[in-house]
């Protein structure tokens, strides 16, 4: 297949980003954006810790350089490709491990309406979400570090280059962020982003599960359990979590283990029996039955793609790092 014959998704290149970012950071330190809520970042050295704190629920995307983040005292490292999901009102210390003048550190700070999120869980769904109000005092602090996947990339590129020009700023823009979001919440990340963005709504019995699983990940629970732990009966608990997320109880846990293990697989390496009894599966056959039917691949296939996306990741780095030399002399 020829390069005109491949699809818009599958021309992209992690340096498509990388040089998109780079005019847009222009300056050394904070570049503030057209798009209110959006900031990108360049820096030459690296960055002592320091202090800062997100107003929304955030994408922090590093494309070049490497970052330290610190949230509640555990670390969360991330470089190029990768990013980080940050709630509302969190604060975090920030620092910039990996910069320099020939290859500075790049990243951007996406701030996104949960109102979006939950709009699209919902469009997900073919349902409207249940409203909840939040008890006065009480907040969480969520992060996670994920690899930016093909079709992220593409929909996070689409939406920077559109917000250069004023229609396209007001036509399309949304839509692309719109799809920013419903990629973040594929896979692993639909039960993490959900309960993310609907952290303004903490009495949200479905909230609460989600944290519960999570915390469990290994131990095997019902749906009795779940709707006990929310005080609420089986029936109209497993109603409201249908309603709010438009899967029953049961599949939800079920995707939330699965996608816990492409991630132990795919982003620590794990082999596959280690993540399968990682995310409550003793028969490593049914595991690996229901990862096939799930992502459409065996475990064992995800994990022989991992150096090569690695490797993809690093071959596209170093092409932009030599135009970078290229262009400094």
């Amino acid at each position: 297949m020829s390069a005109l014959e491949l699809s818009m998704e599958e021309r992209l290149t992690a340096g498509d980003l990388i040089a998109e970012l780079s005019r847009m950071a222009a300056r050394v330190g904070p570049n503030e954006c057209a798009w209110p809520g959006l900031t990108t970042y360049r820096f030459t050295s690296p960055q002592p810790l320091q202090w800062e704190e997100v107003q929304s629920l955030a994408l922090c995307c590093v494309v070049q350089g490497r970052k330290r983040v610190v949230v509640d005292g555990v670390d969360y490292f991330y470089d190029p490709f990768r990013y980080l999901v940050l709630t509302r009102g969190m604060r975090f210390q920030v620092e910039v491990l990996e910069a320099s003048p020939q290859l500075p550190f790049l990243s951007l700070v996406l701030q996104i309406d949960p109102a979006v999120v939950r709009q699209v869980c919902a469009d997900m769904a073919d349902r409207t979400t249940t409203t909840f109000h939040r008890p006065p005092g009480h907040s969480t602090a969520q992060a996670y570090v994920s690899a930016v996947e093909q079709n992220l990339m593409g929909a996070v590129l689409r939406f920077l280059r559109s917000i250069s020009a004023g229609a396209d700023r007001r036509v399309l823009a949304p839509g692309y962020l719109r799809e920013i979001s419903y990629r973040l919440m594929q896979a692993e990340q639909r039960s993490r982003l959900l309960a993310a963005a609907m952290t303004e709504h903490e009495n949200n019995p479905v909230t609460a599960v989600i944290r519960y699983v999570r915390d469990r990940m290994a131990e095997p629970v019902t749906v009795a359990e779940l709707a006990e732990h929310v005080f609420m009966s089986p029936s109209a608990f497993a109603h409201l979590f249908r309603e709010v997320t438009g899967m029953a109880p049961y599949q939800f846990v079920k995707t939330m283990r699965l996608d816990r293990a492409r991630v132990l697989i795919l982003e620590e390496g794990l082999a596959v029996g280690e993540a399968a009894r990682a995310v409550g599966y003793p028969s490593l056959s049914h595991f690996i039955n229901e990862f096939k039917r799930y992502f459409g691949v065996t475990p064992g296939t995800l994990a022989l793609q991992r150096n090569g996306v690695r490797f993809r990741i690093e071959r596209a780095t170093s092409a932009a790092e030599g135009s970078a030399v290229r262009g400094s002399r």
